[in-house]
């Protein structure tokens, strides 16, 4: 086992990473404070999962939450669930909320416990290869609108992070590439030489190499924490990890979330991204190619929908979150592992990328 810290002073707390943590309830024990624990997890990772955790957690009144698998179900609605069941069983204030699933389970669980009572302790057990190197760091957390990704929620950081390289055994090859997608952006934003990883090792990565995949993670999940440090709350450089994301987002909110998952649209965000760039004289042709190359060698999307429009995409990227007084940002390369957040560009620019992207 790996273990990293998230140095947030009096809210810092680990990373584990290795084989069979959900075993180990001695990496759990710590970071519950009370006799109480609510588990929430999804229709498809439950019946996976949920036994072998609730054996790690055998001293504690334990009760869970069910919850529809699927980013369509990311909403006020379904939220609800997690706090009918805690109220009906009487959680307190000492409760701990567990998540036991992917980004969308991770986040609205951890919403949930910033809201419950004003805020519960939380853990998170992430079961995606993208929520293991990102969602589940960092502390945001939240549900989708039908007007935009992501603009209700709160930032709430975990207890303790363990993910655990044994679940990924079972994931998709769909949703193993969209995690990639999160951890290629890692390097594009600020890890050059991981770059130079990645593309010695995608096919390690896309066999579900063990060594390979806990390195990837490790590196992911380091970058990431080293960021949130420096900008917890996103008033500055934190914003970089959304490279990709708003061209993403856009995408996500215009097809109906769950059409395409959220690393495939984050793929042919960072392409798009990329693209930009290079338009703009930041990065050469050859750069923003390579990029595309790597993207494409994760088995990921590199064009957007053929059914979006300019218009489409420039409306629901106007309600992205880095909007500022109703200038849009973006984050984009200044070289390959090195980004940053703009609204210094031509529109021109932005339109010919749409345009390449359809």
């Amino acid at each position: 086992m790996q273990t990293l810290t998230v140095d947030l002073g009096d809210r810092s707390y680990p990373i584990h990473i290795g084989a069979n943590l959900l075993s180990q309830p001695e990496l759990l024990a710590p970071h519950i404070h009370g006799k109480q624990v609510l588990v929430v997890s999804n229709t498809t990772v439950a019946p996976l999962y949920m036994d072998a955790l609730k054996a790690s957690l055998a001293n504690y009144q334990v009760d869970e939450v069910i919850l529809p698998d699927g980013e369509q179900y990311k909403t006020l609605e379904t939220l609800n669930q997690i706090f009918d069941v805690a109220l009906e069983k009487r959680h307190s204030r000492k409760t701990t909320l567990i998540a036991l699933g992917g980004g969308v389970v991770g986040d609205m669980c951890g919403f949930a416990a910033a809201a419950y009572q004003r805020g519960v302790n939380f853990i998170q057990i992430p079961t995606t290869l993208l929520s293991q190197v990102d969602s589940s760091v960092g502390g945001k957390t939240g549900v989708n609108h039908a007007l935009g990704k992501n603009m209700i929620g709160a930032f709430w950081q975990p207890q303790v992070v363990l993910a655990d390289t044994a679940v990924l055994g079972t994931l998709p090859e769909r949703e193993l590439a969209a995690g990639i997608a999160e951890v290629i952006k890692y390097g594009l934003l600020g890890d050059a030489p991981f770059i130079d990883w990645l593309e010695e090792n995608m096919s390690a990565l896309l066999s579900k190499d063990e060594a390979a995949l806990t390195y990837a993670i490790h590196r992911s999940c380091r970058n990431k924490a080293d960021v949130v440090v420096r900008d917890e709350r996103e008033g500055g450089i934190r914003a970089w990890l959304n490279l990709g994301h708003t061209f993403g987002h856009a995408i996500e909110h215009s097809l109906g979330y769950g059409e395409w998952l959220h690393g495939e649209a984050v793929g042919a965000g960072m392409v798009m991204a990329a693209d930009m760039s290079a338009r703009l004289g930041w990065i050469s042709a050859a750069d923003a190619e390579r990029a595309t190359r790597l993207i494409e060698s994760a088995g990921l999307p590199i064009k957007a929908p053929a059914s979006m429009t300019e218009e489409q995409f420039l409306s629901a990227m106007a309600v992205d979150k880095k909007v500022l007084d109703g200038q849009l940002r973006l984050v984009l390369l200044k070289q390959l592992g090195e980004a940053v957040v703009t609204a210094d560009f031509e529109p021109q620019a932005l339109k010919d990328t749409i345009a390449a992207a359809l």
